[in-house]
């Protein structure tokens, strides 16, 4: 199993109009089996080896997300994961997935996190708590 621990960080707030879209919706329904919350949550690896992993991680393969032929967006790859708050002492997880856009440009250390809820509300967490990822193979 692959670990990272990450920060959270507020961003621009763009995936919110990406999230709502009918077709990214029904597809992460399909790819993943749930429906996500409309927003992404933005994490930043905390280490060096956090950041080693996050970068092996990205040059795998994973679940593609594709835009309908008539357009939309940009097309994205797909990690399942865990999440989970150092902070919580309970085992309660989250499940979810990392959404990685194919943009140009794109952050390296931007890691963007989908879930069927609201993570910072489910796990009592806000910008600048640790948060740990477990990825599934």
């Amino acid at each position: 199993m692959r670990r990272i621990t990450g920060v959270i960080f507020s961003d621009l707030g763009q995936a919110s109009a990406f999230m709502t879209l009918d077709w990214v919706q029904a597809a992460l329904r399909k790819s993943l089996g749930f429906v996500s919350f409309p927003a992404t949550l933005n994490v930043c690896p905390k280490a060096p080896e956090d950041e080693r992993i996050w970068g092996a991680i990205q040059s795998e393969s994973g679940g593609i997300l594709l835009p309908p032929a008539n357009g939309g967006f940009c097309s994205a790859r797909l990690y399942p994961i865990e999440i989970q708050s150092p902070a919580n002492s309970t085992d309660d997880k989250i499940r979810g997935a990392v959404l990685l856009p194919y943009v140009a440009d794109y952050p390296k250390n931007k890691i963007e996190i989908i879930a069927p809820v609201r993570i910072k509300d489910a796990l009592g967490v806000r910008d600048g708590d640790p948060i740990t990822l477990e990825f599934i193979d």
